[in-house]
């Protein structure tokens, strides 16, 4: 309360005083004028502020480039839509199992080459659906880069290998000749030919296009025993790997690259029409040459599919029907009409009536068309596949599908599956002494070497790869404008140089098409055994002159390939009329037939190949036998038979050890030791040679292994087996020997 009261009485305090100060300023005040102040100055103008600096752009976001991009996301990798990728997605539970995620998922890729620090060789684990496509990182990664070598279905290793390994790990198919024998195996059939419900259909996959590639090495199609096959493709170098041919990401063809050797190719449609001179044969029978390699297999499929429904009928007793877009593929022809409907066509209508021969064939079938590219990656191995299923399956058939115009085999030359070829397979490589002829890269190395040499003519070979045949590049220095080696001199084993002129095409068939051996070295292995001319010594072998040596033939003395003895004179090159006086003006460059209708011309009985041997020009019996109508390829044939049996009764009388001679089995000639007049089991090489036994049967051997010796140079040929025989002891008494033209001065 007392506060209170204070606070009153300073207010009233307060109010007081301000009255009091009112009243003093309310009296009269005295004013004064206001001071002059000074002119202000003018402000100096201020100088213009400097222009602001252009401020830098904002930098750009930082987007990351990958490589080939857009290429890849268009490619079939990338398709994640397709049924490659979604195959799993409604799989309960959805994930892509072990046995497909290699190929099908990027993940399983990496697990399978070891990218992601498992195991190499194996997918350790499912990957979960959907997994996208396959992606950049399951190419490029330290594994996939240090790939050199791919294991096949077959259990085969692919060795050397560069980045096609990448692609060769998928693009190989499932299956091969290995689990199609073992299913068979397996389900324990007494023959081919009886159904069992253990058996069911064995499908390759899809896109096989590497199985198709290396052929026989990997066996991923059923190749039947006692058949050869062709080995790898080889194309030109730098196109006969995956990604020579195909862009690696976005996985089309280089077409711009093929169409600088295959003129008419502006799309991959136009690749199906491609048919190089090294396939001269009408594969398919049908009479057409002219067609692509991807007909000729349209073709030798029709008459493999035929040849299925028709032993399915009638011997599994149960028609059966493709459809190539539905699985398992075969199924029950249930209608009889030669086709799989829609309603046929289903998973539960499956053909399950399989016999081990009707599987081996289906088999095949499903591999000639599951790699759409096969046509280009190894047509004539899926050829081969074909008509060896169809030939089978023929066997059994009251009705076989014909195959009389069909052909297995090329030109020689290409026969890539034959022992020309084949020979070397186990120790991987053409020796050197053998790559000239025998590799597709032989003779351009022994050329180049060649004419590099002091003489101009002594080549030499390194070993080799084996090879498929030869190819373009083996004789067209430049296959995009098919111009050949240039050769003017050739040399022979005897050491004589030969030519058809300077730069004469037929000089390049000479280098090979010469033999191995000669005059010269049979007398030097007579020379080093020492041996007098009847003695036996276990120092003299068979000389071999080798196979087809149609140019010495040809040559005559000037090459001395077949032995020539001592005192007696000899025809040199036999001089047909001008034109077909050179081996391409008789035989087909690339098909090596002999242009029979061109022979005719001259030759009215010249209507075949067979044909040929009737022709004779000359009216004398040089044979003995009393025909003169005969053509020259008798008159050999008589004096070689009179030969061998010269051969047979010296190798018995003198040599003490019977001979018997087998033209298919080296080394030819071999010990009849119970003299029953044949090759039996544990006869070995003959052993006991003579000088003059071996003379002669090299001789005989000359003329076995130049089939067309008779046309290259016959009486040549019946002058060396004249003197043989006459060596021999044999009865000549009847026979006349050509006269030879005296040596020019």
């Amino acid at each position: 309360m007392k506060a209170y009261k204070k606070y009153i009485l300073i207010g009233i305090a307060l109010m007081g005083l301000a009255l009091i100060l009112a009243a003093c300023g309310g009296a009269a005040k005295e004013t004064t004028a206001p001071p002059v102040l000074p002119t202000p100055e003018p402000c100096p103008t201020a100088a213009p502020c400097p222009a602001c600096p252009t401020c830098p752009e904002p930098p750009a976001p930082v987007v990351e480039v990958v490589p080939y991009q857009d290429e890849w996301a268009n490619s079939g990798h990338n398709d994640v839509e397709a049924e490659a990728f979604v195959h799993w997605n409604e799989d309960d539970p959805p994930e892509i199992p072990v046995n497909c995620a290699k190929c099908h998922s990027t993940p399983g890729y990496q697990d399978f080459i070891g990218a992601d620090g498992s195991a190499a060789g194996t997918v350790d684990a499912a990957v979960p659906a959907p997994a996208g496509g396959i992606e950049c990182q399951a190419c490029h990664n330290d594994a996939a880069a240090a790939m050199t070598s791919v294991v096949f279905p077959s259990g085969v290793e692919v060795t050397g290998l560069g980045p096609e390994a990448r692609c060769m790990q998928c693009h190989q198919g499932r299956a091969s000749k290995v689990q199609v024998d073992d299913a068979v195996t397996k389900a324990g059939v007494p023959d081919d030919d009886t159904v069992s419900d253990q058996l069911g259909f064995i499908n390759i996959h899809y896109f096989a296009a590497a199985s198709t590639l290396y052929g026989t090495i990997t066996k991923g199609g059923y190749e039947y025993e006692g058949k050869a096959y062709d080995f790898k493709n080889d194309h030109v170098s730098g196109y006969d790997t995956c990604i020579g041919c195909h862009n690696q990401h976005s996985l089309e063809l280089k077409i711009d690259e093929c169409a600088v050797c295959h003129t008419g190719v502006a799309s991959a449609e136009d690749l199906k029409n491609i048919r190089m001179k090294g396939s001269e044969v009408d594969y398919d029978g049908d009479g057409n040459v002219e067609e692509g390699i991807s007909f000729e297999l349209d073709g030798m499929r029709e008459k493999l599919y035929a040849a299925i429904q028709a032993y399915a009928a009638e011997v599994a007793k149960a028609p059966i029907a493709y459809n190539a877009a539905a699985y398992p593929y075969f199924f029950n022809d249930t209608n009889g009409d030669g086709q799989a409907g829609e309603d046929e066509s289903v998973r539960d209508n499956g053909y399950k009536s399989w016999t081990g021969r009707l599987l081996k064939a289906a088999y095949n079938y499903q591999t000639s068309l599951k790699d759409p590219g096969a046509f280009a990656h190894g047509g004539k191995y899926i050829l081969q596949l074909m008509y060896d299923s169809t030939e089978d399956l023929n066997t059994k058939l009251s009705s076989p599908v014909d195959l009389s115009t069909a052909n297995r085999l090329d030109a020689g030359h290409f026969a890539g599956s034959e022992e020309a070829f084949r020979h070397w397979d186990e120790e991987g490589e053409v020796p050197g002494d053998c790559a000239k002829c025998h590799s597709r890269t032989g003779l351009p190395v022994f050329l180049k070497e060649a004419a590099a040499s002091r003489s101009g003519v002594d080549g030499r070979n390194v070993a080799v790869p084996v090879s498929n045949g030869l190819n373009c590049a083996t004789c067209h220095d430049d296959v995009s404008t098919f111009t050949r080696y240039v050769v003017n001199n050739v040399k022979f084993p005897s050491g004589a140089v030969v030519t058809f002129g300077e730069g004469k095409d037929a000089n390049l068939c000479i280098s090979c098409h010469q033999g191995r051996e000669s005059t010269t070295s049979v007398n030097a292995a007579i020379k080093a055994s020492g041996a007098g001319d009847d003695e036996v010594s276990e120092k003299l072998t068979f000389r071999n002159p080798h196979y087809f040596a149609a140019g010495a033939t040809l040559f005559g003395t000037e090459a001395r390939g077949a032995y020539e003895y001592t005192g007696q004179t000899y025809n040199g090159r036999n001089m047909h009329t001008p034109a077909f006086s050179e081996c391409i003006n008789c035989h087909s460059t690339h098909g090596l037939k002999v242009k029979v209708e061109d022979c005719a011309t001259c030759h009215p009985s010249a209507t075949s190949e067979e044909a040929l041997s009737t022709i004779r020009m000359s009216t004398v019996d040089y044979d003995g036998d009393g025909d003169v109508t005969e053509g020259m390829a008798g008159e050999v044939a008589t004096i070689q038979e009179a030969l061998y049996a010269a051969i047979q009764k010296y190798a018995a009388e003198t040599a003490k050890l019977p001979i018997i001679y087998n033209g298919s089995a080296y080394p030819y000639f071999f010990g009849d030791a119970n003299g029953n007049g044949t090759v039996d089991e544990g006869e070995k090489a003959y052993n006991a040679w003579t000088p003059r036994l071996l003379r002669a049967a090299y001789n005989y051997q000359w003329v076995s292994k130049d089939p067309g010796a008779f046309a290259h140079n016959g009486k040549y040929v019946i002058q060396f087996l004249y003197d043989s025989l006459k060596d021999l002891g044999g009865d000549v008494s009847k026979m006349t020997r050509p006269e030879a033209p005296p040596p020019a001065q």
